[in-house]
């Protein structure tokens, strides 16, 4: 094991046991070489690994801390890897996100509000009205995050994210069938909206099962290539 390995697992093990809590301040640095057998450039190389987890968090002028571990921001450094997966792997993931999709659209269904249903059908007049696909492949985004936000579960929302922002790099609408299946999506979000706007967590579970099956169903025939990200040029 190198020494960055017996650093980061080292401090992992001391917020993992309780021994250093959520919002606590770390030992100074000679206390923690000392302690774990390692150089300060180790420890600190360690340090960035787990602040790259969202597991400690560097302050300005007061030190590196532990974070809040709060389940939805560690679940929110999933991205990370699962950023890398090619289409092959991500269509592995999308049989856990038709079970998570249809769990949040029942509990929104159960929660909503006019207020919430109101913001949802907005959502889908946008994206009506738009003929961007890189705009409509955001506001689907939107539309889904919405739902799992009503849902409640902060931890869900957050997965269910990290799993929306992977497949939104393989895009059909730009496809030449593209049109086609805009269309047919709009319409599974309209069937979707009005379940949950009829607090029916049945139809609403299903119409979103069936939503994600059929992206799935579309990924797999046209397995589009990966886009590139503007913000890496």
């Amino acid at each position: 094991m190198s020494a960055v390995d017996r650093a980061f697992h080292g401090l992992r093990h001391m917020i993992g046991t309780g021994r250093l809590g959520a919002g606590e301040r770390l030992p100074p640095e000679g206390d923690l070489c000392e302690e774990l057998g390692v150089s300060r450039g180790s420890l600190r190389e360690a340090v960035r690994m787990l602040a790259a987890l969202g597991v400690i968090e560097a302050r300005h002028g007061s030190g590196t801390y532990v974070s809040q571990l709060r389940p939805e921001d560690i679940i929110g450094s999933l991205s990370l890897t699962l950023e890398l997966l090619p289409l092959t792997g991500l269509l592995e993931v999308y049989e856990i996100r038709r079970v998570l999709e249809a769990h949040v659209a029942a509990q929104a269904a159960a929660r909503s509000t006019p207020e919430t249903v109101r913001a949802l059908f907005a959502l889908i007049e946008t994206m009506d009205a738009t003929d961007d696909p890189t705009e409509a492949s955001e506001l689907d985004h939107r539309f889904h995050a919405e739902i799992a936000r009503i849902g409640g579960n902060p931890t869900l929302a957050s997965l269910l994210s990290v799993f929306r922002a992977r497949s939104r790099k393989y895009q059909v609408f730009t496809l030449p069938e593209g049109p086609e299946l805009r269309r047919k999506s709009d319409e599974d979000h309209r069937i979707l909206a009005t379940a949950i706007a009829d607090h029916d967590p049945v139809a609403a579970a299903g119409a979103a099962q069936a939503h994600v099956a059929q992206t799935e169903r579309w990924l797999r025939a046209f397995m589009p290539p990966v886009e590139e990200d503007p913000e890496a040029d």
